[in-house]
């Protein structure tokens, strides 16, 4: 009987999908699915024993949080809607940013609104339209949780949720709502319908994690797929903020490996000098000033160059889930 597969949950469609795949294929295990486009079960090329599982957004945190599903690649905005901080805590961990999938869940209010500008304001405008039209304010979201939670810490209690099932943004000028909490990329859409962010309007600034869950059975098969995996992404996670400069110093003098690492944050992955030639690495903005710095004290030659992965005895992101998961 085969050993029950790491389950990783990815978006089904869209850009996410999209993201995600390229994200697996720079780590160099694509994602295959397993007999076209609409099949929701696949792979990851040469990692055996890992299962991708292609599910809606919403199904992702879902899926996590009760223990079906190992990992997932999913917005930050998402879990935070789904679940409560406490539950948060108790059942996932948000291993990493991916760097994709970026958007801020804000608090928008029509730009006539002149006098207001912050959270505190609100408050002042919540209670005078109780007031004066005896009723609440109406805010237009999908996020009613996160609202709820931000509102609340901002002690803006009069007001009234209006479930949004279509175009958040335009809510007020429907006359649906006084004002929206929404997501936003570029702040244009909202623009465009006359709105604008509050200044201290911004509640999360999201982007797509990697996410483990704490609920899940952890197998020791299970580890060990999860190791190959996260020692694959960490190793091309790292290549991609880093050069390789190698220099000719066979005749060089003075140069100190200390003063490379304390000037420029370069590092020598495999100690001194051989046969004259030396390698260091760095972030890809200082190799010009590693360059000029190794010819300064005497190289004779220096090259620069992209490296595709490098892998590392330490497993930070293997590390982190052991540490939730025991």
């Amino acid at each position: 009987m085969d050993a029950a597969p790491l389950v990783i949950a990815i978006p089904s469609k869209g850009r996410l999908q999209d993201n995600a795949n390229a994200f697996f294929a720079r780590a160099g295990v694509p994602v295959a699915q397993r007999r076209g486009a609409r099949d929701y079960r696949g792979g990851l090329t040469g990692m055996p024993g890992a299962e991708i599982a292609f599910l809606s957004a919403s199904e992702i945190v879902r899926e996590l949080a009760s223990g079906a599903a190992h990992l997932g690649i999913t917005g930050e905005d998402l879990v935070r809607e789904s679940m409560p901080e406490a539950e948060v805590h108790q059942k996932l961990e948000l291993l990493t940013l991916l760097g994709f999938g970026h958007a801020n869940v804000v608090v928008a209010v029509p730009q006539g609104w002149i006098d207001v500008r912050t959270m505190s304001d609100l408050e002042d405008v919540a209670a005078a339209f109780r007031a004066k039209r005896g009723q609440r304010m109406r805010v237009a979201t999908k996020f009613v949780n996160i609202t709820r939670r931000y509102f609340a810490t901002h002690g803006v209690t009069d007001y009234r949720i209006v479930e949004s099932l279509g175009a958040t943004e335009g809510a007020p000028a429907a006359g649906n709502a006084e004002l929206i909490v929404d997501i936003t990329t570029t702040g244009a859409t909202l623009a465009a319908n006359g709105l604008k962010v509050l200044d201290d309007g911004v509640i999360l600034k999201s982007q797509a994690n990697l996410v483990a869950s704490v609920a899940a059975p952890w197998s020791e098969a299970q580890r060990a797929v999860a190791r190959a995996l996260f020692a694959r992404i960490a190793a091309q996670e790292e290549a991609g903020r880093l050069r390789e400069v190698r220099a000719g110093v066979a005749g060089a003098s003075g140069y100190s490996l200390g003063e490379a690492a304390s000037n420029f944050g370069a590092t020598a992955p495999f100690g001194g000098p051989r046969d004259g030639l030396l390698t260091l690495h760095c972030a890809t903005d200082m190799t010009a000033h590693v360059a000029t710095w190794l010819i300064g004290h005497g190289a004779t030659h220096v090259t620069v160059a992209a490296v595709d992965y490098v892998f590392t005895a330490k497993n930070m992101l293997f590390e982190r889930l052991t540490a939730r998961i025991g």
